[in-house]
């Protein structure tokens, strides 16, 4: 299948838990046999590697190869030029999630009905212990995601954005791969590109399912680095945030605001509102699934916001002339996202 065939790379770092059911599932799909399955790995320290190994044993198109800059961004770009001269499509399967049943079959059909250059998917956040469902919760909510289509279980539509499915190879490349120097919204950056050079993006009705943080202070850490990623976007690109993007980057500006409260007790509204949507989404979900799920799904909300527009203005700071502006790529992350 000369040039039909797929590229399906699947970057991992400690995926231990993960990585046996993700290949288990690409290995059943109907074009599994027109599959090559090249896992980048970033220097697991787990035993995510010897796993993969094994399966390889038995099934020869699934290939392991070092991916030592770590990042997922170099890995995917690594893979797609050692394996990718004979194949027509790239798919990016990220290792902490779970999928629907011939999901790569789906991918190939939808672009051959379509002829998008890329089809992404929705993503749905799924948890298991308590912590992590109420993270889940406040993922799955327009309080938590502000709305991006991707996250709310949509599809048949063309979009400028989605989560990363599936490329044509020939555009993926033709536009530069993923920027090897973003840790974080690499793939934002790379539908910009694809859409500003005249390529469609088009999001399938398919839903993957995420598994979030189950800790405040990584989910912090992840969004705090999630908005330095669309900071740099934005400068690199000279492209502004959109609305919904500005409600959260405000947030940390109100919350300086109101340490003038004593001046005037108007610099107290903007963290007045802030906390009232925190307290309307904690009462709603407290309703329905009792106070301990309501205030923790809320906090975690709040924690996503809040980390994303503090990083959002580190990388704006960083950014300032004089200022020594560090590779974000330069550091790999020590947790997978």
């Amino acid at each position: 299948m000369l040039r039909e065939s797929v590229l399906v790379v699947v970057p991992t770092l400690n995926e231990a838990r993960h990585i046996a059911d993700v290949l288990a599932s690409l290995l059943a799909d109907p074009l599994a046999a027109a599959m090559t399955i090249v896992v980048a790995d970033g220097g697991s320290t787990d035993e995510t590697a010897a796993i993969v190994r094994q399966i390889a044993q038995a099934a020869p198109q699934v290939h392991l190869i070092r991916n030592t800059r770590r990042l997922q961004s170099a890995g995917v770009n690594l893979a797609a030029r050692l394996f990718g001269q004979d194949c027509r499509f790239l798919v990016r399967i990220d290792a902490h999630a779970a999928y629907p049943r011939d999901y790569v079959s789906q991918l190939v059909a939808i672009q051959r009905q379509t002829q998008a250059n890329s089809v992404v998917v929705s993503m749905k956040a799924v948890g298991q212990a308590p912590l992590q469902i109420a993270i889940a919760e406040a993922q799955n909510s327009i309080y938590g995601t502000g709305g991006a289509a991707h996250r709310s279980i949509s599809g048949g539509k063309w979009v400028e954005h989605g989560h990363h499915a599936l490329f044509l190879l020939d555009d993926f490349l033709a536009v530069g791969g993923y920027n090897e120097t973003l840790s974080h919204n690499e793939d934002a950056e790379l539908d910009l590109r694809l859409t500003t050079t005249g390529r469609r993006l088009y999001l399938a009705p398919l839903t993957i399912e995420y598994f979030p943080r189950d800790s405040l202070d990584r989910l912090w850490r992840q969004y705090f680095n999630f908005g330095r990623g669309r900071a740099r976007t934005a400068l690199m690109h000279r492209q502004p945030p959109n609305a919904r993007r500005w409600l959260v980057i405000l947030l940390l500006p109100a919350l300086g605001l109101a340490l003038f409260t004593s001046a005037t007790p108007l610099a107290a509204l903007p963290l007045l509102g802030w906390a009232g949507v925190i307290v309307v989404f904690a009462s709603r979900w407290s309703s329905h699934h009792g106070v301990f799920h309501g205030i923790t799904a809320a906090l975690a909300g709040a924690i996503m916001q809040l980390a994303w527009s503090a990083g959002f203005h580190a990388q704006l700071l960083l950014s300032l002339p004089g200022t020594m502006l560090p590779r974000q790529g330069a550091a790999p992350p020590a947790e997978p996202r």
